[in-house]
């Protein structure tokens, strides 16, 4: 298994300077030395598609994360497995529910709620949403549960001016999926972080 899939928590930096599309970065850690993962959202498209890769070469593809529908609202993102073509569920929006408080749920193939992704202070959400920049303050926090697992995934984003973050934690004590896991964290720091930054 990929060395990804195999840590508790991680770091996801956005690169700074790119020419097309969106390239994220994963590190084991804060300090950004060692590598797990390379992400690449391709460019110029009407549904967002992303690629996760053990590294920049991208010769092993880990997941495969398309956007279903041309609205983010209603299509969702699916979530495959890029080596056994498994698919592992997809994330979607809860619609009007988002506009106030950034809110997803993990559906199966058969369009049963298993999961849910959302952030937990629905007062700082709010608060947000009028003056974004208080997200400098008050980073966002999200939370990912998984039904049958006996914990939660904690992302936070680590926002500054010139660069992008977001910490990952509790993967492999949460019992969550750690592809499922790696595929929230991807989906959050490039959508919501988008949003964010243009907010």
């Amino acid at each position: 298994m990929a060395q990804l899939f195999e840590s508790d928590g991680y770091m996801i930096r956005q690169k700074v300077v790119k020419i097309l599309g969106e390239e994220f970065h994963i590190y084991s850690d804060e300090s950004m030395q060692s590598m797990i993962g390379y992400s690449k959202m391709a460019a110029l498209k009407l549904k967002e598609d992303i690629r996760l890769y053990s590294d920049e070469s991208k010769s092993t593809e880990l997941l495969i994360i398309k956007q279903k529908g041309i609205l983010d609202f209603t299509g969702g993102f699916s979530i495959v497995d890029g080596q056994t073509g498994e698919s592992l569920g997809t994330l979607k929006r809860k619609g009007m529910k988002s506009i106030l408080r950034d809110s997803w749920v993990l559906i199966d193939d058969k369009e049963n709620v298993i999961g849910s992704l959302g952030e937990e202070s629905g007062g700082l959400a709010l608060i947000r949403r009028f003056i974004p920049y208080l997200t400098l303050i008050f980073p966002q926090q999200f939370h990912l549960r998984v039904n049958g697992a006996k914990g939660a995934v904690k992302y936070t984003q680590k926002m500054n001016p010139f660069v992008h973050k977001m910490s990952v934690s509790g993967v492999k004590s949460s019992g969550v999926d750690p592809r499922i896991a790696a595929a929230a964290g991807v989906l959050l720091i490039a959508v919501e972080g988008r949003q964010g930054q243009a907010g």
